[in-house]
């Protein structure tokens, strides 16, 4: 069974909150929960490390170099919590990333619930410099890319630096992908610029709406401020029958909030039309293309 549209919820969570216990954290996140399905989102996602948050509540001795296994020990009790909470719900939650124990170290990996009980992950493939740093937030890469099926669609959850990798997308354009769901965590501006300026570009050459979604707000951790900038945009292919401009619906750039951080929906993301435009009659669309059979020259110009 194909669906034509899909309502989708984005949550810029709010780093500055503070928060007292991982108890607090899933009541925020129930709210928003309660919030997105109210508003008839199918699916919330949220942002990358969207585990960062729970460092507000971490020990006060805790070193940086252990603070992935600090959340990582979180990281099944949040899941626990966030399944109970959407238990009996109409609407799916793309959980963010949280680490996760694997391959003799952790992994940066995003998390899909289902109101059923059942859970999918993709593990983040291309790590920043910050999270190859043994002195850092030190996680292994991803080895497998994960098609999602979902209510007849197909997803892929590239996480945040994938989105931007050129290779990635070549082979997620055969995949013939309904929807990409992009949750990223970045400092600066230049960080949001190109996570979202990426995204955009993916949409037009997957020809399938892109959504990403990133944390906000500066956090104090190991006695320095901590900035994270960012928003939450839907990215459509720049069709005519969609709208020329490649913008389905977002909250722009912002380094502060209030309260919780702001959420995005993003109604009727029209998942049919472009499936109907990937099959036929899109404005430039040469459907998948490999560019293996193309030769390289080196010309020599000028003197």
């Amino acid at each position: 069974m194909n669906i034509d549209t899909v309502t989708l919820a984005l949550w810029a969570s709010n780093l500055r909150r503070p928060l007292a216990s991982l108890g607090e954290w899933i009541e925020v996140a129930a709210a928003k929960v309660a919030e997105a399905e109210a508003d008839g989102a199918d699916l919330l996602l949220l942002p990358e490390w969207i585990s960062s948050h729970w460092l507000s509540f971490a020990p006060g001795d805790l070193p940086r170099d252990r603070d992935v296994a600090w959340m990582a020990g979180q990281t099944e009790a949040a899941l626990a919590g966030l399944a109970r909470v959407i238990t009996g719900r109409k609407l799916a939650l793309a959980a963010g990333t949280m680490p996760v124990a694997a391959a003799g170290g952790f992994v940066n990996r995003g998390h899909l619930l289902l109101p059923d009980g059942t859970r999918g992950h993709q593990d983040k493939l291309c790590l920043t410099p910050f999270e190859k740093r043994a002195d850092g937030w030190f996680v292994q890469p991803g080895r497998t890319l994960t098609v999602f099926e979902w209510r007849g669609l197909r997803l892929a959850m590239p996480v945040c630096l994938d989105i931007e990798q050129p290779a990635l997308a070549a082979r997620l354009q055969a995949l013939d992908l309904d929807l990409a769901l992009v949750p990223s965590m970045t400092d600066l501006e230049s960080g949001y610029r190109r996570v979202f300026g990426c995204a955009k570009a993916r949409a037009i050459e997957l020809l399938c709406p892109v959504a990403a979604v990133g944390v906000i707000g500066s956090q104090v951790l190991h006695g320095q401020a901590e900035p994270a900038t960012s928003g939450a945009a839907v990215y459509l292919p720049c069709e005519p029958e969609l709208g020329a401009n490649g913008v389905h619906s977002e909250i722009p750039m912002l380094a502060e909030a209030d309260g919780d951080g702001p959420l995005l929906i993003a109604r009727d993301v029209p998942v049919g039309a472009c499936r109907k435009l990937r099959r036929d009659g899109a404005e430039a669309w040469p459907g998948p293309w490999d560019a293996g059979h193309v030769r390289l020259d080196v010309a020599q110009l000028g003197g």
